[in-house]
């Protein structure tokens, strides 16, 4: 079985933090090869990303023409990974909002699990620069989806995760709906309903000092409105309509 570690990072308008985040990969204790998937940035993002990766063979680049979303970028990268044999799957924002040195930690916990998402809220609050409304609206969201989709997961919404291969394959990527911040909710449900085995480690989010944030209203409607679509999608259930010991085949044998 391959072992071979993947990071995708989707990328638009993130030249300023590309170079000093492959610095910050290449030098973690386990190897770990990285994906952009650059939305046509106008900084320039994509020519440096080529450059980093005519560099570096740990880096790799998928362009796509034009700014689709935050959903339709991993979803590339999905494909792009599962095509090329990567058996742990990670998603990372590209601003250093996520902490490249919380990988290992990732690929750690993966070893037991299928799918392992990074925590804001496990054990208290661990968010940094961000205003008291944008962390009431978190942590509000947080509340929403467990109300409704009956999922136990502290951080529900979080963009820090590592896939094992099977959980991905499961997942139909085509009949992914969502785009913007619920794509994360989507994704997590998707595998916890089959009854696959969810870990969470406890993070420490840093808002971005560089660049501009991707969040706006349209995506906050998404995902008001997709956690009900997900809820009749798993039959008006509020637990795994399949349990791990029924679906063993699907869980990760390390």
């Amino acid at each position: 079985m391959s072992n071979r570690a993947l990071v995708i990072v989707p990328t638009y308008n993130e030249r300023d933090n590309l170079e000093p985040m492959v610095d910050r990969i290449r030098a973690l204790p386990r190897k770990v090869d990285l994906l952009v998937v650059d939305d046509n940035s106008p900084d320039g993002t994509g020519e440096l990303a080529d450059q980093l990766a005519k560099k570096y063979s740990q880096v790799h680049v998928l362009h796509r023409e034009k700014k689709e979303g935050l959903g339709r970028a991993y979803i590339a990268g999905f494909k792009w990974a599962l095509a090329d044999d990567y058996e742990f799957v990670m998603e990372m924002d590209g601003d250093f909002s996520h902490n490249p040195d919380d990988i290992p930690k990732f690929l750690e916990a993966a070893e037991n699990a299928d799918l392992v998402l990074g925590s804001r809220y496990a054990d208290g609050i661990r968010v940094i620069n961000w205003p008291l409304g944008r962390l009431m609206l978190s942590m509000g969201a947080a509340l929403y989806v467990q109300t409704i989709t009956g999922m136990p997961f502290t951080d529900p919404t979080g963009g820090y995760k590592c896939f094992r291969r099977r959980a991905l394959s499961s997942i139909d990527l085509d009949r992914v709906f969502s785009n913007g911040y619920s794509f994360q909710i989507e994704l997590t449900h998707k595998i916890w309903r089959q009854g696959l085995r969810i870990a969470e480690v406890p993070i420490i989010f840093t808002d971005r000092f560089i660049g501009t944030s991707k969040m706006s209203r349209n995506i906050v409607w998404e995902a008001l409105w997709i956690v009900w679509h997900m809820w009749l999608e798993n039959g008006l259930c509020r637990w795994p309509t399949t349990k791990p010991d029924d679906d063993d085949e699907k869980r990760p044998h390390s």
